[in-house]
């Protein structure tokens, strides 16, 4: 009877275990869309790569729309209470110095190259949420009351790609917009929380997509044709690549002697300790393995958010 009542409770203990793997939620981080902050002028200039381009201010958001926190905190609510794990993006921005992103280009010692993230791959790396959702809403008056719209986007954090939407409208309503807002989010958000687990489970089993690029500094007297024990160079990091992605899987969607563009680089969402995994760890490990023998080649990984890096060949 002994052996029997241990043998139940090994039992359960396994059966909760399974449960809350299977219940596992990914990590969110909620911003307004780019579409609100266009329309409310909270968008900022940024130059990238000589290119000015226009993009959210979401510090400015947070601090002069009050309107804005009361929102993402109800429809937060609705997310964390059907299981999601939500990164406080906005205690995260008011700590961030946006000037961080103008004044944070890297550059070779030689050449002045550089690459300069923007201010939201900042946020995303810092946080690392699995998931972005951009969220724009509106409201019309009717002789009835207040009708809230709204629209949420789930974007892939590593790789920007739109991965759930959800949208709908709210009943006439005297309610306050934030509530009305949970109201109507409440209503219509069975289907994006199916296609936000229909997402995670191909991650949790192919791991996360980054792009990986391969780069010569011009004054490495190498490049990717250089043989090593009779293999290029190109090769031997292709084999690399097969042993370090996940189920091998990787696509060289371009390349020359100088440059290789790796996409579709599935690596495991976690490390060893189990520590979130993302391009700047994959693309450290690839340039530890090429620093050693035979290869004895130093090199830089610049990165760009969570899901891009490039590692740069010839020099620091």
């Amino acid at each position: 009877m002994k052996h029997l009542r241990l043998l139940m409770s090994l039992l359960l203990v396994i059966s909760l275990t399974v449960l809350a793997e299977e219940v596992k939620k990914p990590t969110l981080m909620i911003l307004p869309s780019d579409n609100w902050c266009t329309q409310r002028y909270f968008t900022q200039s940024f130059e990238d790569m000589g290119s000015t381009i226009r993009i959210p201010d979401y510090q400015r958001a947070f601090n002069e729309d009050m309107e804005l926190p009361q929102v993402l905190s109800k429809v937060g609510a609705v997310l964390t209470g059907m299981g999601y794990s939500l990164k406080d993006a906005e205690m995260e921005i008011k700590s961030l110095n946006v000037k961080q992103a103008e004044d944070n280009a890297v550059s070779s010692k030689t050449s002045g190259a550089n690459i300069a993230e923007t201010p939201l791959d900042i946020l995303k790396r810092r946080l690392k949420s699995d998931i972005v959702i951009q969220l724009w809403w509106n409201f019309t008056k009717e002789p009835t009351g207040k009708i809230v719209s709204f629209t949420l986007e789930a974007f892939d954090a590593y790789t920007n790609k739109r991965i759930a939407t959800a949208t709908g409208n709210s009943k006439p309503t005297q309610d306050a917009i934030p509530v009305a807002l949970e109201k109507a989010v409440k209503d219509n958000v069975k289907d994006f929380d199916k296609q936000l687990d229909k997402w995670y489970a191909d991650q949790k089993k192919n791991g996360r997509e980054i792009v990986l690029t391969v780069r010569c500094w011009d004054n490495w007297e190498n490049d990717l044709e250089t043989e090593y024990g009779g293999e290029e160079l190109i090769d031997c990091i292709q084999k690399w690549m097969r042993e370090n992605s996940v189920n091998g899987n990787f696509n060289l969607s371009d390349g020359s002697e100088n440059f290789a563009q790796f996409e579709q680089v599935r690596i495991p969402l976690s490390d060893k300790n189990g520590n979130a995994t993302d391009a700047r760890a994959f693309a450290t490990s690839l340039r530890k393995y090429l620093q050693k023998a035979p290869y004895n080649i130093n090199s830089k990984v610049i990165i760009r958010g969570l899901g891009e890096a490039i590692l740069i060949l010839g020099e620091k």
